[in-house]
């Protein structure tokens, strides 16, 4: 049997995928118990599209969410979000408001791949629906599924330079118990590369196969040009099995961030509205426990070794090549 050592390693988490590979886009859903899990979110990049991230403020009253949208489409994309809602009603699952009625806590975030394929198509409720439909535990397919299957990287130059990104996912086993796990569907502005080394995986090309141009260093050396707005954005969900509150857990989202600036270069920027979910998926008797800081490190960690598997697992689509494809033979 093949080693579980992704999201869905954690006891209670579930990911379904609608994924296009004709018009390049997709959209993955995390699903969690029927009671939900507590959950926080850090959103660092300044072109955002997300819906109900106003909800995991700790001030804000619902404590609990039900699932994840993770969409391509930008903001159209943040209408799958409806048919996760729809599916989760008819389950009769969601937040109980009195005399019977539920209403199902589904936050979202979407990413821009409509310059990959199709611009006119685009996950929508039935794509969420079907996605939401059909979770499943065993290990999470990466590279060119769900939200990552239209998610490119190394833009900085434009689409004709861009790279392959791709859907990632990682597990941790902590000290006592306590695991942190992370998915994250990679399509950023920049540069993907080694954490250890530096060294770029995937990103800018340059005119020759396995040559790299590094969009940091284009970027400060070429200060007229014009990158268009939200035309990026990577997405990430981190989790662990241990009971944290909405405070700690939007604390632990932002030290999750960490993991995307060692991954990718640059990071956070005007076109990019990088977010980062974090949720709570304790056991049901007696649960680990962990120092918030050991568990922001842990997530930045986690996440950070996603961002790689995303780029390394992808496979060349839609005139993009990967990883592969583009290194020096």
């Amino acid at each position: 049997m093949e080693k579980n050592d992704t999201l869905t390693a954690l006891k209670g988490v579930a990911v379904g995928s609608f994924s296009d590979s004709e018009h390049l886009t997709g959209c993955t859903v995390i699903r969690f118990p029927r009671e939900g899990v507590v959950a926080g979110v850090d959103v660092r990049g300044s072109a955002p599209g997300t819906r109900e991230t106003d909800l995991l403020n700790p001030v804000n009253l619902v404590e609990r969410v039900h699932a994840l949208v993770l969409s391509g489409g930008s903001g159209y994309g943040l209408d799958a979000a409806g048919g996760v809602v729809q599916r989760l009603e008819e389950e009769g699952i969601g937040l109980d408001t009195g005399g019977g009625i539920r209403v199902p806590i589904v936050p979202a975030a979407v990413l821009y791949d409509l310059t990959a394929g199709s611009s006119s198509v685009r996950p929508g409720r039935t794509e969420g629906y079907e996605a939401c439909r059909n979770p499943r535990t065993d290990p999470v397919a990466q590279g060119n599924v769900g939200a990552g299957t239209g998610a490119t990287v190394g833009k900085v130059m434009g689409m004709d330079r861009a790279m392959k990104g791709g859907l990632g996912s990682s597990f941790r086993e902590l000290a006592g118990g306590a695991v942190a796990a992370s998915v994250v569907a990679v399509n950023a502005l920049g540069d993907v590369v080694d954490p250890g080394s530096g060294r770029i995986l995937a990103g800018t090309r340059g005119d020759r196969k396995g040559e790299f141009l590094n969009s940091t260093r284009v970027l400060m050396e070429h200060s007229e040009l014009t990158l268009f707005a939200g035309t990026s954005t990577t997405l990430a969900v981190v989790a662990f099995n241990v009971p944290f509150t909405k405070a700690q857990l939007t604390k632990i989202a932002g030290m999750a961030h960490d993991g995307l600036a060692r991954a990718i270069q640059p990071v956070h920027t005007m076109v990019d509205g990088d977010t980062v979910f974090a949720v709570s998926v304790p056991q049901e008797n007696n649960p680990p426990s962990l120092d918030v800081t050991v568990a922001g490190t842990a997530a930045a960690e986690v996440l950070s070794e996603a961002v790689v598997r995303g780029v390394t697992s992808a496979g060349s689509l839609g005139g993009f090549p990967c990883r592969t494809e583009w290194e020096e033979e």
